[in-house]
């Protein structure tokens, strides 16, 4: 996996053995995204989404030692199987917290699906450091998700 940050956007890309339609289903169906979604050690026990540009979506996370909390969005666009964006936002914001735009682009490697996501823009350092953490995480137990025996 790959990162690097230009200015306050995060920037990451990763490549999965696993055709793009395989990865858009994990990245978009509530089951699957619950398996995969967060940090290590987090669980995602409720995930609404409707699925449509200008619909909405809510993930209520929960870490391993601390109470629920909840992010939420609206899809901007929907392009089966090569894009998704969305704004992304939490409900119970950091005072440091804006909402950002995450773009996820599946583009095929052959068999494998090299997935670029970028979010931002961040207000501080601190803030891209933990969507980083958070995504780089999330992005290994998708790995772990569509690529048994990873």
């Amino acid at each position: 996996m790959n990162a690097r940050a230009g200015g306050m956007v995060l920037e990451l890309t990763c490549v999965l053995d696993a055709p793009r339609e395989r990865v858009f289903r994990a990245l978009t169906e509530p089951a699957e995204l619950a398996t995969w979604w967060g940090p290590h050690g987090f669980t995602t026990p409720e995930i609404d989404l409707d699925l449509r540009v200008g619909s909405s979506y809510r993930f209520t996370m929960k870490p391993p030692d601390g109470d629920l909390f909840h992010l939420s969005g609206e899809f901007l666009k929907i392009d089966p199987p090569s894009r998704l964006a969305y704004t992304f936002r939490w409900e119970e914001p950091d005072p440091d917290d804006r909402t950002t735009v995450v773009t996820l682009s599946l583009d095929a490697a052959g068999d494998a699906t090299e997935v670029s996501l970028t979010q931002g823009e961040f207000a501080t350092e601190a803030r891209l450091a933990l969507h980083r953490s958070g995504w780089t995480d999330g992005l290994e137990k998708l790995r772990e998700l569509i690529e048994p025996g990873a």
